[in-house]
């Protein structure tokens, strides 16, 4: 997984058709050629998508992940996608605990960190999302509950070459809210300090921001010290918006 910044990620999330993410992907791979730059670009379509995907991203610098993996290799889980069939399918990583699978489907923490673990056993990088609730940041315990997240999900063997880790407020996520850019930038700066606690190159290991990321506030939030980039959920199905991010940042860490 590269270090250098700005990452920015796209979560498909459970939308596209194979017509629309061949358009997408295409869209996107004409707008990165005519502007090529420093840091890494991704994609997470739904699973379906995946070898399409990895077909038509084989000679570019896209990289190719998948939105979650199974704990389990293979066997009787219906429904399931397991981590070698992601890395079959093409994918060079992962995601991992996001907030629409913690609370949507009720993914604790150690979950969380043994899914991550199957992803690194087969030869996954993990994107570890963590994030807090509105309730939980109105009664000021952001800094508790992701403390909690990535002492209970942070995977065995994580360093800054396999791991990033994704920040996205539960209340920012699709609702056209952002914390302020204080609020952003003193959260990943206490990450960085939790991160440089738990992991020997914490110092160096990614941390992304996500939650109603959009190219009118990416340079902004992509400016801020410990941002090394962003995953892009809704935004990253416009192929103009994401590649406008993707810009924004660019620039951010140009400056």
């Amino acid at each position: 997984m590269s270090n250098i910044s700005p990452i920015v990620l796209g979560n498909w999330k459970m939308n596209g058709l194979r017509a629309e993410g061949d358009a997408l992907v295409r869209d996107l791979l004409r707008g990165l050629a005519g502007h090529p730059g420093p840091g890494m670009v991704g994609v997470c379509p739904p699973a379906t998508l995946l070898t399409t995907m990895s077909d038509l991203l084989a000679e570019s610098d896209v990289a190719l992940g998948g939105q979650d993996c199974a704990v389990e290799s293979q066997g009787a889980f219906t429904g399931d996608v397991s981590a070698p069939m992601l890395r079959d399918a093409g994918c060079q990583f992962t995601l991992v605990g996001h907030s629409e699978r913690r609370h949507g489907h009720g993914e604790s923490d150690a979950l969380v960190k043994a899914k991550a673990e199957a992803a690194f056993n087969a030869g996954l990088d993990v994107v570890l999302c963590i994030g807090e609730t509105e309730a939980q940041q109105e009664a000021g315990e952001t800094v508790a509950v992701l403390d909690r997240q990535l002492a209970g999900s942070l995977p065995e063997g994580a360093s800054s070459d396999n791991l990033i880790v994704a920040y996205e407020p539960v209340w920012a996520i699709g609702t056209g809210k952002t914390p302020t850019i204080d609020d952003i930038a003193s959260t990943h700066a206490h990450l960085r300090g939790k991160l440089k606690s738990l992991v020997s190159t914490g110092a160096d290991l990614p941390i992304l921001y996500g939650g109603s990321v959009k190219a009118a506030n990416a340079g902004d939030i992509l400016a801020i010290d410990h941002v090394d980039g962003a995953l892009v959920g809704g935004a990253s199905l416009k192929a103009d918006e994401f590649l406008a991010i993707v810009k924004a940042g660019q620039s951010a860490k140009a400056a």
